[in-house]
């Protein structure tokens, strides 16, 4: 059994191991991707083996979600029968779709699975429609565009490809610093391949200059004296913004973080999947139950629409977004003639296109008419999401967040002064069982230390969390003993909860002291 392509936004959340797939579809995710033993872009997490994706694709289809495995490296000569086996394998442990960067490994995966969904990964560097279209000819289902777009850029994506290819955007998580991951700075430096899944994330580390007649006088590049992390970029946080992704087309939203913990997994996939939920409530495609009033559609303006080309094209997004790609500062565009140093303001009837398609270089910058339109969005009210669910993303540990690239005025940026992770909240256990019992008691792992009168957090499959303080008395070891606090980690405790609570669920509190750590 497969589960057929959704018709409405698709939450996809990541799972570096067998126990993250089922916590991503116990939390609401529409869809998993993960890796196997081989060929993803991860080798940090355990990944998959070929009995995991069996089970975990029983598990994800008998709760109506799909599994997607990564064979997004570029392989090597020596890798390609290893890879063809490989993709034989996996067509037959139930998975839904493979994600591919390699053309070749595309066109092998249709000779050899031709069963499987193929999605055209972020590697692939999918930055217009022309590519979107070819990759579509050559049989792929969707794709995954590079985390550098904005999104008038994924408007005019969305529309100029058929409505049945899929566009898959980032929405929260790690950013890289190389165009869509590509990137050779790990291999240089430590030897470990990030074509191969083992990025030593140098681009994160800490750099000072030293002079060459100096050795060992390390001299920061930041006025600091704790040196300076040149190219740590923020993480992407997309929540409060969801409605303007969706409106723009985007048909799958990504979670990063197939090395993160089970509770990451379950706390973004429970944010993103209730927030798609009062996108569709709000917007009136369906009720609070889930039953559909009418068929979900985006908002975007595609040719031959009689609204097409007449909206406004001087908004915000569009301005910005030209500014963007030609790569010029915010307070007016700026042209050198060649062996002229003077700048001259460019012509005020230049057309949008070829502000946003020009390039730079030494003498002049080439400009191409065109009757190009951007794509624009028929206009819907903001869906406003409530302040408990826009804190969910405070609640794991991060960096600083931006909206990566959507919005060009709000650009990502670099943290210059660290590459820690805030961690203001901890797991403090998770549930091994609940019982009505003695009028209610929850059984616990824990994780870190609980004790009266704390006040913790239930994380609940799509609702929002439960707040509970520890009452002063009732606690047991594993044995029934009552005991003063919860103290111990990875024992088993009790104490006294009239709430049910569901099996799995973690347990989490507000940490005195907010930290930074190394994730």
């Amino acid at each position: 059994m497969r589960i057929p392509t959704r018709k409405k936004p698709e939450v996809l959340s990541p799972a570096g191991n067998l126990r993250g797939l089922k916590t991503a579809v116990d939390y609401g995710a529409d869809a998993v991707y993960c890796g196997g033993k081989a060929f993803g872009m991860r080798s940090a997490p355990k990944n998959l083996s070929l009995e995991d994706f069996e089970e975990g694709s029983r598990y994800a289809h008998e709760r109506g979600a799909r599994v997607y495995v990564t064979c997004n490296v570029l392989p090597r000569n020596n890798e390609i029968e290893a890879m063809r086996e490989y993709v034989g394998q996996l067509k037959d442990t139930g998975v839904d779709a493979l994600i591919v960067s390699d053309i070749g490994v595309m066109m092998m995966a249709r000779q050899v699975a031709p069963n499987l969904e193929l999605h055209v990964s972020t590697q692939a560097g999918v930055t217009n429609y022309q590519a979107a279209n070819a990759f579509y000819e050559l049989g792929a289902r969707r794709v995954v565009l590079a985390r550098e777009m904005d999104l008038q850029a994924v408007r005019d994506i969305r529309a100029n490809i058929p409505d049945d290819l899929d566009i898959e955007c980032f929405v929260h998580g790690a950013m890289c610093m190389a165009f869509s991951g590509r990137c050779l700075f790990s291999n240089y430096l430590t030897g470990r391949d990030g074509n191969h899944g083992e990025c030593a994330q140098p681009c994160r580390w800490k750099y000072s200059i030293v002079e060459e007649k100096r050795p060992g006088q390390y001299f920061p590049i930041e006025q600091t004296k704790d040196g300076a992390y040149l190219f740590n970029s923020q993480d992407m946080n997309m929540l409060g913004h969801l409605d303007d992704l969706i409106d723009s087309g985007a048909t799958s939203l990504k979670i990063e973080g197939r090395a993160k913990s089970a509770y990451y997994i379950a706390a973004m996939t429970n944010a993103y999947k209730t927030a798609v939920n009062e996108y569709m409530i709000q917007r009136g495609f369906e009720d609070a139950d889930g039953t559909v009033l009418k068929p979900f559609h985006d908002q975007v303006i595609r040719p031959g629409d009689p609204d097409f080309g007449k909206a406004d094209d001087e908004d915000a997004i569009m301005r910005n977004a030209d500014k963007a790609f030609a790569g010029v500062a915010d307070e007016g565009y700026e042209r050198v003639e060649a062996g002229d140093a003077a700048s001259t303001p460019e012509p005020d009837g230049m057309s949008s296109h070829a502000r946003a398609t020009r390039r730079k270089s030494n003498t002049a910058i080439e400009v191409i008419e065109s009757n190009w339109k951007h794509a624009a969005v028929r206009p819907a009210p903001h869906v406003e999401l409530p302040e408990w669910l826009l804190g969910e993303t405070d609640k794991v540990a991060h960096r600083d967040y931006s909206t990566g690239f959507y919005y060009p005025e709000h650009k990502v940026t670099q943290n210059t002064d660290r590459s820690a992770y805030f961690r203001s909240w901890l797991v403090v256990g998770e549930v091994l069982s609940w019982s009505a019992d003695e009028g209610g008691r929850v059984t616990l792992m824990s994780r870190n230390k609980i004790e009266p009168g704390q006040e913790v957090e239930f994380l609940l499959p799509g609702e929002r969390p439960l707040v509970f303080t520890v009452p002063e008395d009732g606690l047991r070891d594993a044995d029934g003993l009552p005991v003063p606090a919860i103290n111990n980690p990875a024992h088993v405790f009790s104490m006294p909860c009239p709430h049910q609570v569901p099996v799995n669920a973690a347990i989490r509190s507000r940490t005195k002291k907010p930290t930074l750590k190394a994730e």
